[in-house]
């Protein structure tokens, strides 16, 4: 074969004879139509079956050769720099996910939301920006998102336009097209970092303070039941996981996940993970059928990612029949509301309960339910940790033992306050004697500024 070139072992790329137009500008358009083209002369060249026997690194080294060799014969007049982006951006379309691999790199970004092909936003530090990042069109966004949602064994396609994955960190992706998307695909990744957030950056971001945390991982260690309860984005699963650090490695910890995010230390810990239907709509697992098979599988304890739905009834039932300790999250905007959310979708499972027989499900089985809140300088704080103690007639009986009490905003934008123990004695703080934890006797009597 005349002027063919080797790439690596037994991997041959095509003539070289490639060029574009003298008169393309290096418009933001002609930008992106240079490197599909580009792309797409590198894929016709590579044998990706070979490539895949590669160490990454080596293959990611060969092809970026290749890139670079390609751009040489460009007659579009680019910088150094311009080149140097160029070859880094077409990587990115081979071995990543194209335009949003710099803002997967960037550790401060906690959200990437994807509104269409031309408008990407992230959220740094609670505060919402727009970017310069774009994609071609919606076939190249739709190509990054098959990229995705296949790694997980996902799909998403006109019978099925939603679809939550996960990549390879943990981050939680969602995904919505149309016809359910009018304007086109919708893309949504809440990062998780690489490194999980710990006890101290919990208490250095003054989301808690260390004696509440104190009395939140005694809480844990004596095995209470707990319900994180917050809005979207508010921190529930990064509280969910630092609490959890702090079971015992002696346990057996099952969790089960619509779409598995949590990230466990332990060394023993089973994960579940939902199954979506297949193209017929059948084979689709459930939550609750997880939960329900998870209670055979000898649990410690149960951590539930999120309770949305009707297996709420079977984490309560587990919770009142000996796997203490369990944990779970679920979206509500005060703890008296994620009462009232877990009674209604106890209700969903049609078993006809009377009303103060699944109250009193709940007030057995929940011991303190932990409201997270994300304030609007785009702060994290524990605004409540409530007890639940009991029922009072036909009411759950509840008592606030921390508060976090908001006095205002400072010149900056800054929102300050103070976490407050309300002055009440936990009724819990028996249990946590009786598993070897002593708090100090006047943790539930201070204020804290912040």
């Amino acid at each position: 074969m005349a002027n063919t070139k080797t790439f690596g072992p037994d991997m041959r790329v095509g003539s070289g004879v490639w060029t574009t137009p003298r008169n393309v500008g290096i418009t933001a358009r002609a930008y992106q139509e240079l490197k599909t083209t580009l792309h797409q002369e590198l894929l016709s060249q590579i044998d990706l079956e070979k490539l895949t026997t590669l160490e990454d690194t080596r293959a990611r080294s060969q092809v970026r050769e290749v890139i670079q060799s390609l751009i040489l014969k460009l007659d579009t007049p680019l910088s150094t720099g311009e080149k140097d982006r160029l070859a880094r951006e077409v990587l990115h379309e081979v071995f990543g996910l194209g335009p949003l691999e710099p803002l997967l790199a960037d550790a401060t970004v906690n959200d990437i939301l994807v509104n269409t092909a031309k408008q990407v936003y992230v959220e740094r530090s609670g505060v919402l920006e727009l970017t310069s990042v774009a994609f071609k069109d919606d076939a190249h966004l739709r190509h990054i998102i098959d990229k995705i949602v296949s790694k997980v064994g996902r799909r998403v396609d006109e019978s099925s336009p939603m679809c939550d994955a996960r990549l390879e960190d943990g981050s939680r992706v969602n995904v919505i097209i149309p016809p359910l998307a009018v304007d086109g695909p919708i893309l949504s990744i809440r990062r998780f970092g690489k490194i999980p957030m710990g006890t101290q950056q919990l208490i250095a971001n003054r989301s808690v303070t260390h004696p509440i945390f104190e009395a939140l991982k005694g809480a844990v260690r004596a095995k209470l039941n707990i319900v994180i309860s917050g809005g979207t984005g508010a921190g529930k699963t990064t509280l969910l996981n630092v609490l959890s650090g702090y079971i015992g490695d002696n346990e057996r910890i099952l969790t089960i996940e619509d779409s598995a995010e949590l990230q466990l230390q332990q060394a023993h810990v089973v994960r579940l993970e939902c199954r979506p239907p297949n193209l017929e709509g059948k084979g689709a697992v459930r939550q609750r059928e997880l939960v329900i098979n998870a209670l055979r599988m000898r649990p410690d304890r149960i951590i539930v990612g999120e309770v949305r739905g009707e297996e709420a009834l079977d984490m309560l039932q587990a919770m009142n029949t000996g796997h203490d300790g369990s944990l779970t999250t679920i979206h509500a905007n005060s703890p008296r509301d994620a009462v009232a959310r877990l009674e209604t979708m106890a209700l969903m499972s049609n078993l006809n309960l009377p009303e103060k027989a699944l109250r009193q499900q709940i007030a057995s089985a929940i011991a303190l339910i932990i409201q997270i809140s994300r304030l609007s300088d785009g702060t994290r704080r524990v605004t409540y940790v409530t007890e639940i103690t009991g029922m009072t007639g036909d009411v759950v009986a509840m008592q606030d033992i921390f508060i976090f009490e908001k006095l205002g905003i400072d010149v900056n934008g800054r929102v300050f306050g103070r976490f407050r123990a309300t002055g009440v004695s936990p009724k819990f703080s028996e249990r946590l004697k009786k598993a070897g934890i002593v708090l100090p006797p006047n943790l539930f009597e201070h204020s804290f500024e912040v």
